[in-house]
């Protein structure tokens, strides 16, 4: 590829963020549930409609990748709480408030983010592309966490994990779109938030209980990783 191809591919990479980054000010700009025209995102890009039609190839392409946008940002921001530092009370709650706080200020984004624009035959909406990476992250934090506090999974457990991680992150993203669209926005932000990390939790506990492991939600898991290496090295 020579640099003339280059600097083509970057320019088209930067007109396509730029119209993606100018459907978010419009979406967000809008009322509540407002219908946005193609028109409206080529003026606040400062293209014309048929460069938007140059990059995207017709309104259901461009609303699938809005959406991905969209998904994108949210995505970025959970991984980034996703990490084994902290108490298990404390990792869920982090990921769930910054998730909950990102759809109430945000929740035309999270419109666009819950709909479905359609999918290419035989394709995989964005959505469940965006939940899936997220899922999978979270799934090898829980392998790792319960190797290290000693929990002892069956084929069966680690073959369910990943749907099982699916319907909890479901539930999640069902509570908060229910929340968004109630009339009054209650309870607080706060304290949905403290009840879905406290659902997630009891569900994660009771797992443990059953396979014999009492999980201590206030000890952090660097120490409980200290721990286990400490008896190895002793071993």
């Amino acid at each position: 590829m020579d640099g003339r191809q280059t600097r083509w591919d970057e320019h088209k990479a930067e007109r396509r963020r730029q119209i993606l980054e100018a459907a978010v000010t419009v979406i967000e700009r809008g009322e509540p549930g407002e219908e946005i025209h193609v028109q409206q995102i080529a003026e606040e890009s400062g293209v014309g409609r048929s460069v938007i039609y140059r990059h995207f190839a017709d309104r259901a392409d461009l609303d699938r990748a809005v959406q991905g946008y969209v998904l994108g940002q949210l995505r970025d921001l959970l991984l980034e709480e996703v990490a084994l530092t902290g108490t298990i009370e404390q990792i869920i709650n982090r990921i769930v408030s910054t998730y909950v706080d990102w759809a109430a200020a945000h929740p035309e984004l999270h419109r666009v983010a819950e709909r479905d624009p359609g999918t290419p035959k035989g394709g995989v909406g964005e959505l469940e592309m965006a939940v899936k990476q997220l899922v999978d992250e979270v799934v090898q934090i829980i392998l790792l966490g319960a190797s290290v506090v000693g929990v002892e999974l069956s084929e069966e457990d680690t073959l369910a994990l990943e749907p099982l991680i699916f319907g909890v992150v479901g539930m999640a993203f069902g509570t908060v779109r229910r929340w968004l669209w109630r009339e009054e926005r209650a309870p607080s932000p706060e304290a949905l938030s403290a009840i879905l990390a406290q659902t997630i939790w009891w569900a994660i506990h009771g797992m443990a209980h059953d396979r014999g492991v009492d999980l201590d939600p206030h000890v952090p898991l660097e120490d409980m990783i200290a721990a286990v290496v400490s008896e190895l090295v002793d071993d």
